[in-house]
């Protein structure tokens, strides 16, 4: 995919989200917020804060997605899981204002497992349907 011009990667990156399973969509998700955690964190020690911005309201972005797509009714941890991300939206914000790689780095040692811990429900779940 590196070889290709700016427009087909939009169109390769827009039709892998229309077909992707919501496990999948959700994957993406945590794989990017991950990224951009990581990048930030980066910028941040590197004392860019244009491009550490850049980052962190992306990152601010998902979190925000997430949020907004849990069913807080679905299951008896939706609750703690919407908390949990209302805490890393404000601790991003704040992050974000201060310059504080550390707040980043703390974001991203919570969310990292929570992205392993989707993954390996999804693999779980991809298994049992054959």
């Amino acid at each position: 995919m590196t070889n290709l011009s700016p427009a087909m990667r939009e169109r390769y990156l827009a039709d892998s989200t229309a077909t992707a399973s919501p496990a999948k969509l959700l994957l993406m998700l945590f794989d990017r917020l991950v990224m951009d955690l990581v990048r930030g964190e980066e910028a941040l020690v590197a004392g860019d804060r244009p491009e550490a911005n850049t980052h962190l309201k992306h990152a601010q972005d998902i979190v925000t997605e997430l949020q907004v797509t849990l069913n807080v009714d679905a299951w008896e941890g939706a609750k703690d899981l919407a908390a949990l991300y209302t805490f890393a939206q404000t601790e991003l914000v704040n992050a974000n204002v201060r310059g504080d790689a550390e707040k980043v780095s703390s974001i991203k040692s919570l969310m990292e497992p929570l992205r392993d811990t989707w993954r390996e429900a999804a693999l779980a779940v991809a298994a049992a349907e054959g």
